[in-house]
């Protein structure tokens, strides 16, 4: 099988693979920060691209990839007629550089990422030192330019001997070679990785950069708050939400939460038996997400006494039901900090999902009318 067709652990669910897409929205002060970077003759060899997971660090990531193997090095001599320097980091998409990096052809560059297991079927579940080994051998080959390009994807998923492969490898990186270690969590990292890579900080998108991205992907602009809301500025989240009907489900929830301490036990049971089965899981993990969201949200009025847009109609009453003072609030936030956490602790140990979701529901009814009495 070729890479088009196996599973790849760097590309959301249907979505177009980032080195497909071509456009970056809502992060042009990170482009201008690493373009005056590379035009600057001093280019630092690592880069640590951080921030929300599916708001464009790995599309920034190749657009970059591209833009360095496509573009020769600043000539430092200032040479009369030398071509103007680059206004920004697009690059023909028919350039014979774009052509190979789509294809994965490209001899200047190594893609590090979670591999395909072929005895078990299946990806790895971590990114190994014998993936990051193969770096030796690739900054040693002739790649017919001056340039290496490695794009780690995610740094956050190696374990602990790649971790320190990779160390070596930016503490003593080979002449012209440049590293982009894409990171949700840098806590997470090893300190002396992230001391030896100049940082690029990525935020959430607005909800129009998160519009224009969306419909890059081939998919529909958001219809409503509910899906922009929901996806808190990740062109990945919102997409997984539209795969997996996130705005109904979250609808759904918010009935329920306002219906307690009279919970309908049968929508209850609805709700907990679509989580069931092993094509279920990211079900699973919505429901806990997005209850998470509804029980912060009730949280924050509760405390507050704001009233927050919102993101499904009647959301605001239900909520406001359910948090009236900041007693209740302090209830609803204790209790969602370890309701979904054990919910999740009991799936990873193989307990019945549909079991455990209806087991939250029957806590928070029993809290409702606690705090009720």
């Amino acid at each position: 099988m070729s890479d088009d067709v196996l599973p790849e652990s760097d590309r959301n669910g249907d979505a177009p693979h980032p080195r497909h897409t071509r456009d970056l929205f809502g992060h042009s002060a990170a482009e201008a920060d690493f373009l005056a970077a590379a035009q600057s003759g001093r280019l630092p060899h690592g880069w640590l691209l951080t921030g929300p997971r599916g708001v464009g660090k790995a599309t920034f990531a190749w657009r970059a990839a591209r833009f360095l193997l496509a573009t020769p090095p600043v000539d430092g001599d200032g040479l009369f007629g030398a071509p103007p320097p680059p206004t920004s980091l697009d690059i023909d998409p028919d350039h014979p550089v774009a052509t190979r990096l789509r294809a994965l052809s490209e001899p200047g560059l190594c893609l590090l990422r979670r591999p395909w297991d072929r005895e078990a079927k299946r990806l790895k579940t971590q990114l190994t030192v014998d993936e990051v080994r193969n770096l030796k051998g690739f900054f040693h080959m002739s790649a017919g330019g001056n340039r290496r390009v490695v794009i780690v994807d995610s740094a956050d998923e190696m374990n602990a001997s790649a971790a320190n492969a990779l160390l070596k490898e930016l503490e003593e990186p080979p002449t012209g070679a440049v590293l982009f270690l894409i990171s949700h969590r840098p806590s997470g990292l090893l300190p002396t990785i992230r001391s030896r890579c100049r940082t690029l900080r990525f935020g959430p998108l607005s909800d129009g950069d998160l519009a224009s991205a969306l419909v890059q992907a081939g998919a529909a602009p958001p219809d409503g708050p509910a899906l922009a809301t929901l996806a808190e500025g990740s062109v990945g989240a919102a997409l997984r939400l539209m795969a997996d009907g996130g705005p109904a489900l979250y609808g759904d929830l918010v009935a329920l939460l306002g219906s307690l301490p009279d919970m309908d036990r049968v929508v209850a049971l609805k709700l907990a038996e679509a989580t069931a089965g092993r094509q279920a899981e990211a079900r699973f993990d919505l429901t806990l997400t997005l209850l998470d969201t509804a029980l912060a949200r009730a949280a924050r009025i509760g405390a507050t006494g704001l009233t927050l847009p919102e993101i499904v109609p009647g959301e605001a009453a239900a909520l406001n039901r359910l948090a009236p003072s900041p007693t209740h609030a302090r209830a609803w936030a204790d209790l969602a900090a370890s309701l979904t956490a054990r919910a999740r602790q009991g799936k990873a140990v193989n307990l019945d999902p549909a079991a455990l979701i209806f087991d939250i529901f029957l806590d928070l009814d029993r809290t409702a009318a606690r705090l009720a009495a």
